[in-house]
């Protein structure tokens, strides 16, 4: 082969290449919107920082789409992703009414806890199932993992529910002894320590598998070809470590490597 056809099989290849990557990429032909959720170490609303705001920058970035970024509450932006109002939110987790709606790409795996009072005198779930007088909290258009909806559902049926915007609402009415019981997360862990919970309150584990966490896609707004794209970007975030690194700079590194490193659901 002469070094001439060599140059020009080389291009020909090159060209083929960078047109894969080109239609790998999201199509950026309009400004899309994503809205984050004021949740402990997700998203802080009063410094505009958290790993969900860290990662929703890496992840505009590597688009290299517009994308318009809103806070909102949870229930708001479930039903506006459901309409196609919204294509993005983050650190959302799927059920079986979501999914009609709504596709993922899986960032996080983390576990559920229920925090109860300790005067409640409650040493597991089954315990503060079967006192009447205990009242759990819940933030509103949430889910957890499986064990957690259950007790979820079999409270709210007894009336002994009560439902909030977000997190510091729940922890006043807790302190105030208004509600006996709610369920956190890993990223709630510092309010504890910052409102002085902990001394007043137990943590006991649903022992639940952790559940997937991730970016919520609306299937109104984003077609199944671009929904892959955008799951791309995702996939090569955690490929290389800038999801992990980012949860180190708010975690250990040992639980941000349990919070990342993960096999996605079938």
């Amino acid at each position: 082969m002469t070094k001439t056809a060599t140059i020009l099989l080389a291009g020909i290849f090159l060209s083929i290449g960078l047109g894969k990557a080109v239609a790998a990429s999201p199509d950026c032909s309009r400004p899309f919107t994503l809205a984050l959720h004021d949740h402990g170490l997700l998203y802080s609303a009063a410094t505009d920082t958290g790993i969900d705001r860290d990662f929703a920058d890496e992840f505009i970035r590597r688009s290299g789409c517009t994308v318009i970024v809103n806070l909102m509450p949870r229930a708001r932006i479930w039903q506006m992703i459901e309409s196609g109002a919204l294509d993005f939110s983050l650190s959302g987790i799927t059920n079986p009414e979501r999914d009609k709606f709504a596709d993922f790409a899986w960032y996080i795996n983390n576990k559920y806890y229920l925090l109860v009072r300790k005067d409640a005198a409650v040493r597991n779930l089954a315990e503060f199932e079967d006192k009447d007088h205990l009242q759990l909290g819940v933030i509103r258009s949430f889910r957890y993992s499986e064990t957690a909806n259950r007790l979820v559902d079999t409270l709210q049926a007894a009336g002994r529910v009560s439902q909030s915007g977000g997190l510091a609402p729940l922890y006043q009415v807790l302190i105030a002894n208004q509600i006996q019981g709610m369920i956190i997360e890993p990223f709630d862990y510092p309010a504890l320590d910052e409102k002085h919970i902990r001394d007043i309150s137990d943590i006991i584990e649903f022992n639940d598998p952790a559940v997937p966490h991730g970016v919520i896609m609306s299937k109104t707004a984003l077609p199944p070809q671009e929904r892959e794209k955008w799951r791309g970007v995702v996939k090569d975030m955690r490929a290389d470590g800038t999801v992990r690194r980012i949860f180190e700079k708010y975690f250990p590194p040992d639980l941000a490597a349990a919070m990342t490193i993960f096999d996605d659901p079938p």
